[in-house]
């Protein structure tokens, strides 16, 4: 997919690696001038190989979690390019498999560092930079969320919980923001294949898990990052520009309810 972003400034959050990666790397081989976020071990090597093909990317290190640091990145960046036209909130994290478990045994400080991250980084951010896009009666905020929002999971509350909150607080922030010209919408994506993932997708020891993943997926295999990032790129650009409050899956059709023959 083409979009035009010539002059726009993208922020993308957790952009160091999978989709965030490669929204990043949509974003700023479609004209803009792309700031990516992440932890100063993830982000930078990202930005250099960006930096490669096009010098429209740029490297600022901070904890989404962190009120202060997502503060001085978002002052830092309105301070250096002027303006921050598109924001992507991309950074989220999963409990990983060994902690996954039924609410009565699930462990607090697991619960906090999930909602920490996926909903309460997402919050700091679209805080810390709406009243730049206010000021300017313009803007474009994506918050990426997953399926598991929308659909029940057992053994990952937190994630579900945050994914389902992401849905409906980028919802609410549409009604207050559409009056300024700025729109706010939502990703879903199903089954990526990520570096994250490709463990499970193609572990041999992983074999069941990866066939019970993809039984729900009418299309039958795993989606790509590139595929989201596409999307994002639609959401960003002015071929959306009448769409907001809307959650966009990127799921090959896992959450149309694809009925399977019993």
């Amino acid at each position: 997919m083409k979009g035009d972003l010539e002059g726009q400034v993208a922020l993308v959050t957790g952009a160091g690696a999978g989709i965030g990666k490669a929204i990043a790397s949509t974003l700023a081989a479609n004209g803009a001038l792309v700031i990516l976020n992440d932890l100063k071990d993830h982000g930078e090597q990202t930005t250099q190989e960006i930096s490669q093909s096009t010098s429209r990317a740029t490297f600022i290190a901070a904890d989404v979690t962190q009120r202060d640091e997502v503060d001085r990145m978002i002052a830092g960046a309105e301070r250096e390019f002027g303006k921050i036209d598109i924001l992507v909130n991309n950074a989220g994290i999963n409990t990983p498999l060994e902690r996954r478990h039924p609410i009565h045994e699930f462990d607090v400080a697991e619960w906090h560092r999930v909602i920490d991250v996926d909903l309460h980084g997402l919050f700091h951010c679209c805080r810390a930079t709406t009243p730049g896009m206010v000021k300017r009666k313009s803007g474009t905020i994506i918050n990426i969320a997953s399926v598991l929002g929308m659909v029940p999971i057992r053994l990952q509350s937190p994630y579900a919980a945050a994914k389902a909150a992401v849905i409906n607080f980028s919802r609410s922030i549409a009604l207050e923001l559409a009056p300024f010209g700025i729109r706010v919408n939502v990703i879903a994506p199903g089954s990526i294949l990520t570096e994250g993932t490709a463990a499970a997708f193609y572990n041999p020891e992983a074999q069941k898990l990866s066939d019970t993943m993809l039984s729900i997926v009418p299309m039958g295999r795993p989606g790509k990052p590139e595929e989201v990032a596409d999307a994002a790129l639609f959401l960003a650009s002015s071929s959306s520009a009448y769409i907001t409050g809307t959650v966009l899956t990127v799921d090959g059709g896992w959450t149309a309810g694809f009925a399977r023959e019993w």
